[in-house]
């Protein structure tokens, strides 16, 4: 059951994203679950080794400030989800750092509100 309800929140978030951000495009609201699922899935299977890969690089930097290394392990998947997927259009990779500040934002806002 948790597991459908991150589903919803993600999904919620991104369409809050597109709504809000006029570089990141989505096709409809139902939509929105197609590209979590893809979201969701990148994030689980590769997700945390970019995230372990930038800690390495930057000599644990990226480790010390994990909110904005997040931040960009958001954009970089949801770049590769827009590659994925014909619902989700991201203009530009700032937009899609733009959408992975948005996305953490409601994301948590959600998490904390249910």
């Amino acid at each position: 059951m948790g597991l459908l309800v991150d589903w919803l929140m993600l999904s919620v978030a991104i369409w809050i994203t597109a709504a809000i951000l006029p570089g990141v495009h989505l096709k409809s609201f139902g939509s929105a679950f197609g590209v979590a699922l893809i979201f969701g899935l990148l994030s689980w299977g590769i997700g945390w080794l970019i995230f372990g890969a930038l800690g390495i690089a930057t000599l644990g930097l990226a480790w010390v400030l994990a909110f904005i290394t997040r931040w960009f392990v958001y954009a970089i998947l949801l770049t590769i989800t827009d590659k994925l997927s014909d619902a989700l259009e991201i203009d530009s990779f700032g937009w899609a750092v733009g959408a992975g500040m948005v996305m953490s934002v409601v994301g948590t806002a959600l998490t904390r509100m249910f």
